[in-house]
């Protein structure tokens, strides 16, 4: 089967541009996926030796997604999701942790990088309760007016929008601005929903010259990457309660255990919170 050779020797996906690194399958790479080629394990070579300690972002992301899940199934009561920019399929998705949780509950994947739409696609196919949407994440309207939303999402009471590691890779001059595309999810979403959102983050101190090194990296490689302020940040869940502890590390939002050893400066990089509408 084609799905145990390595990515370099693997048919191609028609659509698929693999001379050019791809968001999504750097991503996927930096988690230890298979689904990637050579120009995007190339760029986290790059940022790698740039700042050693770059794939502490992607892992740390991708924890806090699992853990806010966890929060959002058990404490908030949601069963029902929608998940903007999912990125390529990995261990611990969305759906298979809200379903582990909860085996009826409703996930509608929404990206259009290529790669994730063809493997997201096969994957979901066999579970009648996870559907994927091929739309720009930055066109709210699109997606909030989409079939399979609208079909499989129940706008009538509470759900939950991930907007995880999304909105950095969005600046007002690709389109709309970030902050408006932001706000026309949020008035969206019937009160009770939850966001769970996280960010590149300057965090204005020793700890920028990170950002500012992984910023011109993929500013000069793939799509953007935006570190931004926690002001530009909290801008963004404006008409959001935050829950305790607010905007934070992605580490720091409620960890499994306490922290043995001071964060990098990597981690300290990148930002989340979940976010009530009341």
């Amino acid at each position: 089967m084609t799905d145990f050779l390595p990515s370099s020797k693997r048919p191609g996906i028609p659509g698929i541009d693999t001379s050019t690194p791809s968001v999504a399958r750097a991503y996927d790479y930096a988690l230890g996926g298979k689904d990637n080629y050579e120009v995007d394990r190339e760029l986290l070579r790059q940022l790698n030796q740039a700042v050693p300690e770059v794939n502490v972002i992607a892992v740390s992301n991708r924890n806090f997604l699992i853990r806010a899940i966890r929060f959002l199934a058990l404490q908030g009561g949601i069963d029902q999701y929608l998940d903007c920019g999912s990125g390529l399929p990995t261990a611990e998705n969305t759906h298979q942790v809200a379903q582990r949780l909860n085996s009826g509950a409703s996930v509608v994947y929404v990206d259009n990088d290529p790669a994730v739409v063809a493997h997201g696609r096969a994957l979901l196919e066999e579970n009648p309760h996870t559907h994927f949407l091929d739309a720009n994440i930055f066109e709210p309207a699109d997606v909030l007016e989409s079939e399979p939303v609208k079909e499989h999402l129940d706008f009538t009471r509470p759900l939950a929008l991930l907007q995880v590691a999304t909105m950095h890779h969005h600046s007002a001059d690709m389109g709309r601005d970030p902050i408006d595309v932001m706000r026309t999810y949020i008035d969206a979403l019937p009160s009770g929903s939850f966001v769970a959102f996280s960010h590149f983050f300057d965090p204005e101190n020793e700890h920028s010259a990170v950002a500012h090194r992984v910023q011109s990296i993929l500013n000069n490689s793939i799509s953007r990457g935006y570190f931004r302020t926690r002001t530009e940040i909290m801008k963004m869940l404006e008409g959001l309660e935050l829950m305790e502890p607010g905007l934070v590390t992605t580490d720091d939002w409620w960890p499994d255990g306490p922290h043995l050893t001071p964060l990098s400066s990597a981690a300290q990089c990148i930002v989340a919170a979940v976010g009530r509408k009341p």
